[in-house]
């Protein structure tokens, strides 16, 4: 009978144990993540905004499509926000 060597399952029992994530945790990252990229599109629609009104070389179809981008992607938001406060109301009053 042959004894396995111990080095060969050392390194799985090295790896250090990542902390697992909840589906809660993962949520809560990605609508952090996609606040950042709305506020990101509203402040490159103000940029595009401003350089336009200062004269410098943009046109209008791009300031338009700036201010159209961050205004649907706000308004997404707005609709998630929307949606999870009534998820969560929902919640409370089934578990009451």
């Amino acid at each position: 009978m042959a004894i396995e060597s111990i080095g060969a399952n050392l390194p799985s029992l090295l790896i250090k144990n990542e902390v697992k994530k909840t589906p809660a945790a993962e949520f809560g990252n990605l609508l952090t993540d996609f606040i950042g990229d709305v506020n990101k599109s509203q402040i490159d629609a103000s940029r595009s905004t401003q350089s336009f009104v200062n004269g410098e070389e943009i046109e209008i179809h791009d300031v338009m499509i700036a201010g159209e981008k961050a205004k649907t992607s706000l308004e997404l938001l707005m609709e998630i926000r929307n949606k999870t406060v009534d998820m969560y109301r929902e919640l409370t009053r089934m578990s009451v």
